[in-house]
């Protein structure tokens, strides 16, 4: 796996799609991820270079990197490229496949079972992730990730939410399966007013 890892998210993220990430006795297949290039990336946590909340990101491929977001929501994504190389793929949207009735205990807001981890947060919540797990080993870890044996048929568009450049078709950096119920709606991002 890590040799599939070793190279940067752009190249990664199509080969993430259908794989399968295991937390106890929920699973969840993957239908949705972005890439995220590190320091030549404005929409990366890494575009300013190294620092405590984004260290995971510069660790070795096949590891884990967790983060908070807007004050209540934690994202899982997957590290890729040698350490030291910034390089990551958010796991977006998914769909559970084991331990279903889990899953809808965390994410009881979900009406349907396409719900239950459409969108980063609830794929985090149904699955279990903490943001504690960062730095975890995907392959030998409480997380671990299972890569499809052939690559799922794809399609490309701008990230969700990410604002300015690093947001525009140029950065064609969203990946998901066609037809999937569990991928979540396209946003762009909201421009917030300065005080």
């Amino acid at each position: 796996m890590l040799e599939l890892l070793n190279r940067p998210a752009i190249e990664v993220a199509p080969l993430v799609l259908g794989a399968v990430v295991r937390v106890g006795e929920v699973a969840v297949r993957i239908t949705e991820v972005e890439a995220y290039m590190g320091e030549e990336d404005p929409g990366s946590h890494a575009f300013r270079g190294p620092g405590k909340r984004n260290a995971v990101m510069y660790g070795p491929p096949g590891h884990l990197y967790t983060y908070f977001t807007y004050g209540m929501h934690t994202c899982a994504n997957v590290v890729c490229m040698p350490e030291g190389i910034a390089s990551a793929v958010l796991l977006r949207a998914g769909e559970v496949i084991e331990g279903q009735s889990v899953a809808a205990k965390r994410r009881v807001t979900s009406q349907k079972s396409a719900d239950l981890a459409m969108g980063p947060a609830r794929l985090v919540v149904a699955l279990g992730i903490r943001l504690d797990d960062a730095g975890a080993n995907l392959q030998t870890g409480r997380v671990r990730l299972e890569l499809p044996e052939s690559q799922s048929p794809f399609s490309a568009g701008p990230r969700t939410g990410v604002a300015g450049e690093g947001g525009t078709a140029e950065y064609p950096w969203r990946f998901w399966i066609p037809g999937e119920p569990s991928v979540s709606p396209y946003r762009a991002a909201v421009k917030r007013k300065r005080r």
